[in-house]
């Protein structure tokens, strides 16, 4: 009894201590059990695996007489396949396919490749004509996000600001996708998005411009490393106006410089510039875009008109003079007037977070992918900061940014207040950053009345 003890107790405590870095430190489970036995289990069952999925091929002509000649049947071939290599949250491998195979034949047998090996997702990738990467992913990474080790981005204007559903980071490139809608529902995590895209922004030498017509209390904690903030409709559509102007001033300033000499190189954008002539990239956040268009007279409607003919122009050209738009709301439709529609079409990224109807769904990913709309609908409540990205290109993916707090936020833009650059069009929207309180001081003597002597 005493012996069977001794083994018992510590094979009790070893799961157990299994079970606890399962849930606390998943990377490390992975690389202890979860990666050895879903590599030996897909190498051990790769041939029927394909075979039941209708991922193999009728065997070669010489295959089958030489098989005819020892007396067997040629069974199906299995695309060729690598080792799989264990990667940070889960296991890759890459696969040469057959002919008459495509790349959408593995896409629509995902989930059952997924359920025959264990896996918590698997996730198909063309590389090349003929081949493709299989990513097996242990589990489920959108748990709990957590921001990069390491700084992914190494271009300016490029910030790693959400986690994928496959394990690598979805970054945002402003030089690749200069324009970006972003919806979702109260508490579904959109707030947390733009703090991570504000505090990866305030650390690079960007002039951040704020639009907030909720009397700015959204973008307020940020006003520190704000070079504008717009807390009104009014104010607003006069910051539009200065907008414009600046990026007029900076074509003029791309023409003349490309006509300054027989030596001079020739651009239609301001990274084209020499980096001394350069001017200084302007990302302007939008926020809740539904309450800068609100109308409800004649005169709000002719501002909200003119208001969306300037994001239009700005949207339009803004990308070569540096000048980007991120326009955040709860909703987006052809409610918000005329012109609404052209704006959507030049906000070529999109991020969608959980949305109160399936309309604004539709807004944001429709004209992408009808499947990308139909997950963002999915996405539960439970879980804020998940969100479906889509591009132009029709790819998608959902993603899940890391929890940021808006003090920590704050604490960042203050302590980058340094970073804020001058740009003079905009020092009369320059928000106004209230000093830190002192230590209370200790009242003043209250002097005494004394009765009087005669």
């Amino acid at each position: 009894m005493t012996d069977a003890l001794w083994v018992l107790v510590p094979a009790l405590l070893a799961v157990a201590a299994l079970v606890a870095v399962r849930r606390r430190l998943p990377v490390l489970f992975w690389w202890l059990v979860g990666y050895p036995v879903i590599a030996l289990r897909v190498l051990a069952t790769y041939r029927a695996t394909m075979d039941a999925c209708g991922l193999t091929v009728p065997a070669s002509a010489m295959r089958r007489a030489t098989a005819r000649m020892i007396g067997r049947q040629a069974a199906p071939v299995p695309p060729r396949h690598s080792l799989p290599l264990p990667t940070g949250s889960g296991l890759v491998m890459r696969l040469r396919m057959a002919a008459g195979q495509a790349p959408e034949d593995f896409s629509a047998s995902a989930d059952r490749l997924r359920h025959a090996w264990g896996a918590h997702a698997v996730h198909v990738r063309p590389t090349k004509p003929g081949r493709l990467e299989l990513r097996l992913v242990g589990w489920d990474v959108l748990a709990d996000v957590r921001p990069p080790r390491r700084w992914l981005g190494t271009e300016p204007l490029s910030l790693p600001l959400a986690l994928r559903e496959d394990g690598h980071w979805h970054v945002r490139d402003f030089r690749t996708v200069p324009h970006e809608l972003i919806l979702g529902a109260t508490q579904s995590g959109k707030s947390v998005y733009l703090r991570n895209l504000l505090c990866g922004l305030a650390r690079q030498p960007v002039a951040l411009v704020g639009i907030d017509c909720k009397w700015g209390v959204e973008l307020a904690p940020f006003a520190p490393r704000l070079s504008a903030l717009a807390d009104t409709s009014d104010r607003a559509n006069d910051l539009l106006d200065v907008l414009v102007e600046e990026m007029e001033a900076r074509f003029r300033l791309i023409g003349m410089t490309g006509g300054a000499g027989p030596d001079a190189v020739l651009t239609s954008d301001v990274w084209g510039l020499p980096e001394k002539a350069r001017p200084v990239p302007v990302v302007v956040v939008v926020d809740e875009v539904a309450e800068l268009f609100l109308a409800a007279s004649k005169d709000d409607e002719k501002r909200r008109d003119a208001m969306v003919t300037k994001l239009i122009r700005l949207a339009q050209l803004g990308r070569a003079a540096g000048i980007y738009l991120e326009v955040c709301g709860q909703r987006f439709g052809a409610e918000l007037g005329k012109g609404a529609t052209m704006l959507r079409a030049q906000l070529t990224g999109r991020v969608c977070h959980r949305v109160n109807d399936e309309t604004s769904a539709n807004m944001a990913l429709g004209d992408i992918a009808p499947e990308a709309a139909l997950a963002a609908t999915s996405i539960p409540a439970a879980r804020p900061g998940v969100a479906v990205v889509g591009d132009s290109s029709g790819g998608w993916s959902r993603v899940r940014s890391p929890h940021l707090t808006l003090d920590e936020a704050a604490a960042v833009c203050r302590d980058t207040s340094g970073l804020v650059p001058e740009l003079p069009r905009l020092d009369a929207f320059r928000p106004v950053v209230a000093e830190p309180a002192g230590p209370p001081s200790l009242p003043a003597a209250v002097p005494t009345t004394r009765p009087v002597i005669e």
